[in-house]
């Protein structure tokens, strides 16, 4: 194996966003986003250019392009200029995560409606109805936890990470039981 080969295979952060991407795309997420996604991720900066990007991820500036375009239709990554520099650079969005979730709440919205709407056409007594309602149902309902979901989230993260106040404070992050919460060893099937 020449040099060159044997370096690049023992770079672990090359790797790691290899590895990463790897589990981005067995999700659905196409190869060179999920690349491009990562290497975001892991910089320090949080920012890269197109061309540091090719570097790292040892790729053609085309195929970044490519990349960081449907990264940024997703609002993934957004793309700015530096005062005084000629080079766009691509960063990921602070509350990226949050904001993400609350696109998909919109949509969901959206289907629950489209899905009622269906209702209506096809008649609520028919086997498509009984269907599209059960549909709908389940949009309602991850609409609203969604929201709730979003909501805890905003607590805990003003809480800071390592606050154990809270609602429930055998509970993990966002509210949600841990080792130590209703499942747990105090819990219900734990002694006591």
């Amino acid at each position: 194996m020449p040099d060159g080969s044997a370096a690049e295979a023992k770079d672990p952060l090359f790797d790691y966003i290899e590895r990463f991407a790897a589990v981005l795309v067995a999700a659905g997420f196409p190869a060179m986003p999920a690349r491009v996604f990562v290497a975001l991720e892991i910089t320090g900066s949080g920012r890269l250019t197109a061309a540091e990007l090719a570097d790292l991820l040892r790729i053609s500036p085309a195929a970044v392009s490519g990349g960081v375009r449907y990264l940024i239709q997703l609002g993934l990554v957004h793309k700015e200029r530096v005062p005084g520099s000629r080079r766009d650079y691509y960063r990921m969005p602070g509350n990226m995560w949050d904001d993400l979730l609350r696109m998909r709440d919109q949509v969901m919205s959206r289907w629950a409606a489209m899905v009622r709407e269906g209702i209506d056409l096809v008649g609520p007594d028919t086997a498509a109805g009984a269907r599209l309602a059960e549909q709908a149902a389940f949009l309602d309902f991850v609409t609203k936890e969604l929201s709730e979901v979003l909501a805890r989230w905003e607590q805990y993260r003003a809480s800071g990470p390592d606050s154990s106040s809270g609602p429930d404070s055998s509970s993990g992050p966002a509210g949600l039981s841990g080792p130590s919460g209703p499942s747990g060893p105090s819990g219900p099937s734990g002694p006591g």
